[in-house]
């Protein structure tokens, strides 16, 4: 079997269905002319900011391109360039679908909640295929052409920083919207979400495609190709008498995608609802690759020799079973987040009842359940580090990881589900179209915010099991450069290095707050401003300038996201060059262990305000307009840089920090 060409074939054809779900989505109509124009302006506000923010991002990498050339070699540099090109086109190419399909699913929902559902779940799938295709084909290619894996880590590289500024900028630009529109909107006028009359209204709109489209992309994209680079890497470093453990991560990743092609057909709308028929299609998913995990096990000659190859030390089902758990962690996962987020359980029902209280008490119990939500997942991304470590070593973790990852394209289809039924929500509120549309949308809506919460629960997880293979892989590389490094707890610099790097999600995750409140504090000033100058806009008979709202926001994401980036590549630089290896290394341990916890807790913690909510104007607890609904309203808007824009960005940044210890190990020793 030759699994490049396997690779290449698979990626092609997840494009490929991609590019099918485009034309089906485009053949639907996009409603009147009403509801077109306000998709377009959706659309050409989510286009302006990406164009802006990659022009910003492209000096940026300019540089680094430069530099990564004339200190690793033209290879690195072009590596770092292919990565930074295809994950932007990842999150782009979802975009421009995601915009396009928003008012065509509301126009679906005059037909009822099931058209309305498929064509949703097909616009997510546009994404979740374009991200895991773009992602397996640019590492295969661009290594099936250099054979040079040290060049791979360029391209991880150059992925890892593109994400960082896809989740960073498209987070503050969605959340500082969100934020302003609903404060003015439904806490100081009382007027509905969506309304048209607020003028942050489409700003908000076009955030849900940037931040939880775009930068959600980017996101997967770069924990994908970072993962697989990683596992390529260290089987490479442990395993060079078995070649084919090298190419092994791009097989993995080949087989799976077909299993998320055939597991799509399976997500339709039954007797289960519409999480239940998401996760069938998971399921069936997960089924087929274990499935096809077993056939390479027993099939591909290099697994299936192990035993004979390592002396009897492992064998082809210690591969198996590694992988499986790969598999596990990500079913378990799901369920943990789904339980955290959804309003069928318990943590967000008592946030809502705490609402009843007031606004303090909300707080005290969101922030309550967002703790609470690291203790099941950190338990079991440690169980999983311990039983493939038990099974096959580190190599058995790095398996594990690729396992989990190369479920991505369903995992991707599920969340980019979420921002679609979202925006077409609020164009059926701006549209004016019936309550029976509305209830459909609502119903997507609350559904979508658990699902994306799911997937940053399991970008985290995987986030975390991924740093931990780059860190093997950095002492590995240590020790192939001859410097075999301990770091013992008693060395001085490695105890700076943890502090150091157990500060770094803190102070990344407080500059995007801080962002989010002077970017939301921008809107806030500018719909007061506007409910103030300009006549008739409360009474339906003045037009609100949503230009204006879209062209601030767009200003201070650029702005602010610029610093923030910086710190998962400067720290690195610095204590490595100045504490040296060891101090590194317990930076990256550092940045590691209270990056998960922080980001798992801020994307748990904010889904759970944002569905209390949701929950209290279902009717419960006084229903929209009574006071348990004012303090949700005050949780949602704490929540929402929580969620949607700290917690998913410290994915990316805690591997951009292992990535650049990598890329300067060579310098340290």
């Amino acid at each position: 079997m030759n699994t490049l060409w396997l690779a290449l074939a698979a990626s092609l054809a997840s494009l490929g269905y991609g590019a099918f779900l485009i034309w089906e989505i485009l053949k639907k109509s996009a409603g009147d002319d009403k509801m077109q124009s306000i998709q377009k302006a959706i659309q050409e506000g989510a286009e302006a900011y990406l164009k802006r923010q990659n022009k910003t991002v492209f000096g940026v990498g300019l540089v680094v391109a430069v530099i990564l050339s004339l200190w690793l070699g033209r290879f690195v540099s072009m590596g770092f360039v292919v990565g930074a090109v295809a994950s932007a086109l990842a999150g782009y190419a979802g975009m421009i679908v995601s915009v396009r399909a928003n008012a065509r699913v509301a126009e679906e929902a005059k037909n009822g909640l099931a058209p309305a559902f498929s064509l949703g779940y097909k616009g997510g799938a546009v994404t979740g295929f374009f991200v895991v295709g773009l992602a397996l084909l640019s590492v295969t290619v661009f290594y099936w052409l250099t054979n040079d894996i040290k060049a791979l880590i360029g391209l991880g590289f150059g992925a890892s920083l593109i994400s960082v500024f896809a989740r960073l900028g498209g987070g503050i630009f969605t959340k500082g919207a969100d934020v302003g529109a609903d404060l003015v909107g439904k806490v100081e006028a009382g007027i509905p979400e969506d309304d048209p009359r607020n003028p942050a209204v489409i700003a908000d709109l076009v955030g849900d495609n940037v931040g939880d489209d775009a930068g959600m992309a980017a996101d997967l994209f770069e924990t994908y190709v970072v993962s697989a680079i990683s596992v390529m890497l260290l089987g490479h470093l442990l395993i060079p008498s078995v070649p084919g453990f090298v190419e092994l991560p791009l097989l993995i990743g080949a087989v799976s995608i077909l299993a998320s092609i055939a597991g799509s057909f399976f997500v339709r709308l039954g007797k289960g609802g519409i999480m239940g028929a998401l996760y069938k299609g998971l399921g069936i998913t997960g089924a087929i690759s274990a499935g096809l995990f077993l056939l390479i096990t027993q099939k591909v000659d290099y697994v299936k020799n192990l035993a004979e190859l390592s002396g009897g030390l492992v064998s082809s089902w210690n591969v198996l079973w590694a992988l499986l758990i790969g598999l596990g962690v990500t079913g378990l996962m799901v369920l943990i987040t789904d339980y955290y987020t959804s309003k069928k359980f318990g943590p967000v029902k008592s946030i809502a009842k705490s609402s009843t209280t007031g606004h303090g008490t909300n707080i005290i119990m969101g922030l309550a359940v967002s703790m609470q939500s690291t203790a099941l997942p950190v338990v079991v991304i440690g169980a999983a580090m311990f039983g493939a470590y038990w099974f096959m070593g580190l190599y058995g973790i790095a398996l594990a990881t690729m396992s989990m990852l190369s479920l991505t394209g369903i995992i991707v289809a599920i969340d980019a589900f979420g921002p679609i039924t979202d925006n077409a929500g609020g164009i059926a509120e701006m549209a004016g179209l019936s309550d029976s549309v509305r209830e459909s949308t609502d119903a997507l809506d609350a559904v979508g915010n658990t699902t994306k919460a799911v997937t940053k629960g399991y970008a985290i997880a995987s986030a975390g099991l991924a740093a931990m293979v780059l860190f093997a892989a950095y002492t590995q590389e240590l020790a192939d450069l001859g410097r075999n490094v301990f770091f013992e707890l008693q060395d001085v610099r490695v105890l700076l290095g943890l502090f150091v790097g157990g500060m770094m999600p803190y102070l990344f995750g407080s500059m995007a707050m801080q962002a989010v409140s002077r970017a939301g504090s921008a809107i806030v000033d500018e719909v007061r401003r506007q409910f103030r100058e300009i006549p008739g806009i409360m009474a339906g008979t003045g037009k609100p300038d949503y230009g204006r709202a879209v062209d601030i926001v767009t200003k201070a994401a650029i702005k602010e996201m610029i610093l923030p980036a910086l710190i998962p590549i400067a720290f690195p630089v610095a204590v490595g060059f100045i504490l040296g290896p060891e101090a590194l290394g317990g930076l990256l341990v550092g940045v590691i262990i209270t990056g998960l916890f922080v980001a798992i807790s801020m994307t748990s913690g904010g889904a759970a305000w944002d569905n209390a909510k949701k929950y209290i104007e279902e009717g419960n607890y006084g229903g929209k307009g009574s006071d348990a609904h004012k303090a949700a309203v005050t949780g949602d808007t704490v929540g929402d840089p929580y969620k949607d824009t700290a917690g998913p960005a410290i994915n990316p940044m805690i591997k951009v920090a292992n990535i650049v210890a990598l890329l300067i190990a060579q310098f340290l020793v």
